[in-house]
């Protein structure tokens, strides 16, 4: 039977990792999609009136074997296939797309590059997760799908070149933490966590905990279901999944005909195509050929953040995993912020959970082109009040600090599980009573620490309203400011 609590025994074994018997799993992966409205290629021309760097870099000089992380099935004509544990000789690279030959069908095509990893690295275990972030490791490690054991190795954020363990374990009060661990490296090139042991290399370190103790590496998850899943619409659209040429699960939103001009929303979506960050709902397509217009997203299991808060599941939710759903839709905001967009409709509703409950924010930029009286700023609109800040009500000056106040008011949803802001009041009660300085009270459970920042989001003046860059960093460190960031070995 494993042990309930992972620990670095100070024996002759030098630092012995336990952890309880459990296969953990990778809980998410970015899918490179090409937008399959584009008359365009993926590839770049290597005309020589490109800028530095936008040509494909050769790969003569060197040659560069990577292996197949996941399988890949042509999509179109000048893709390569390829089945897991292939190996690939690549031949140029170039952004997400790279040109190789398979070395086993002499095939060539292009591929996805985030589904390769160079050959006789660690890159290639399915235990090491590269450019993943301490508070992402532990989004991943806490996510259902995985039991304590549950371990990942992952690049130093502060330390270039140098190595951290995160491993998920049981506190003495039983609740579910995860600790990290440097991985310091020798002179000589070697590598250890306890001194009392060394390795020379981290394969060997982790084969070595493998026979000593019981963890097990984190492994990728595949979707077993291939049916469509009907969710329930918002704003205005209706949502239900769907494959992507038999391949990529996606979800699939249709808007009502007459909801917007096409002409406005091309625009807008051509702009939001651009903006790709692991917060956002990543935008794959639009067809507007015909009405209805269709808009391909990637899919999230768990719909809707308020859905998710109003269910069995959202209900059973702790204070950490809330502040943390705060902490992750601040940090696409804070992306939005550093690209001077803007959101127009910041709340629940509009953020989408995946099944390792991780929180990414939809629909960003659409409420500015939607001919609906909900959403349109003119005289006798019916804007989601309850929402929307004072001079975006009055004026229709929407700005980033227009959405922090949502913001503010979003964060009363979340600690309260969804329930509706404002309660027992109109929207015209609403109106009245913010314009005279009113702002709703702490709710019940909320720590006072949590309702200050609400408040802040609710200045009057809009300038005096925080950064959502400064928001992320406070929730981010919301419960570990005074922690230890690795714990202590011998």
């Amino acid at each position: 039977m494993g042990c309930k609590k992972s620990k670095l025994d100070g024996d002759q074994n030098g630092g012995v990792l336990e952890g309880n018997k459990h296969q953990p799993v990778r809980t998410d992966l970015t899918v490179y999609v090409r937008d399959p409205t584009s008359y365009k290629p993926h590839i770049v021309s290597s005309d020589p009136g490109l800028l530095p760097g936008q040509v494909f870099q050769k790969m003569e000089e060197k040659e560069k074997i990577a292996i197949a992380l996941y399988p890949y099935d042509a999509i179109h004509a000048d893709d390569l296939g390829f089945k897991k544990g292939e190996k690939l000789k690549i031949l140029e690279e170039h952004g997400e797309w790279w040109k190789a030959k398979s070395l086993t069908t002499r095939k060539e095509g292009f591929i996805p590059s985030n589904y390769v990893a160079e050959a006789d690295t660690i890159e290639t275990e399915e235990w090491f997760f590269k450019d993943i972030a301490r508070k992402d490791a532990e989004r991943q490690l806490l996510a259902p799908a995985n039991k304590p054991g549950s371990y990942l190795i992952r690049e130093s954020e502060t330390s270039k070149g140098s190595y951290s363990l995160s491993i998920r374990d049981v506190d003495a009060q039983g609740l579910d933490v995860v600790k990290h661990y440097k991985i310091r490296s020798l002179d000589n090139g070697g590598y250890y966590i306890s001194p009392k042991i060394t390795f020379s290399d981290i394969n060997s370190m982790i084969k070595h905990y493998h026979t000593v103790s019981c963890i097990r590496s984190l492994v990728r998850k595949c979707e077993d279901s291939e049916e469509s899943v009907p969710i329930k619409g918002f704003l205005g659209f209706f949502l239900f999944a769907a494959y992507y040429n038999n391949s990529t699960k996606v979800a699939v939103k249709t808007l009502k005909p007459g909801t917007m001009s096409v002409e406005a929303f091309l625009e807008e979506a051509n702009l939001m195509k651009t903006l790709q960050h692991d917060r956002l709902v990543r935008l794959y397509a639009v067809v507007t050929k015909t009405e209805p217009i269709y808009i391909i997203t990637e899919f999230m299991a768990n719909g809707s953040l308020l859905d998710f808060l109003k269910s069995a599941a959202g209900c059973k939710v702790q204070l950490p995993k809330l502040i943390d759903f705060s902490a992750q839709i601040a940090e696409g905001m804070a992306y939005i912020e550093k690209k001077n967009y803007i959101h127009r409709d910041l709340r629940a509703a509009n953020v989408l959970v995946s099944d390792s409950l991780l929180c990414k924010i939809a629909d960003f930029g659409l409420a500015r082109v939607i001919e609906d009286d909900q959403y349109t700023a003119r005289e006798g609109a019916k804007f989601p009040i309850k929402w929307t800040a004072p001079e975006a009500i009055n004026y229709g000056s929407f700005t980033i600090k227009s959405d922090m106040w949502s913001f503010g008011v979003l964060l009363y949803e979340i600690i309260t599980y969804g329930k509706n802001p404002y309660p027992g009041m109109s929207n015209s009660e609403v109106m009245s009573s913010v314009q005279r300085g009113y702002r709703m009270p702490r709710p019940e459970n909320c720590p006072t620490e949590l309702y200050e920042i609400m408040t802040s989001c609710w200045k009057s003046k809009p300038d005096d309203r925080p950064t959502f860059d400064y928001i992320q960093s406070v929730l981010d460190d919301f419960y570990t400011a005074t922690e230890g960031q690795y714990q202590q070995q011998p």
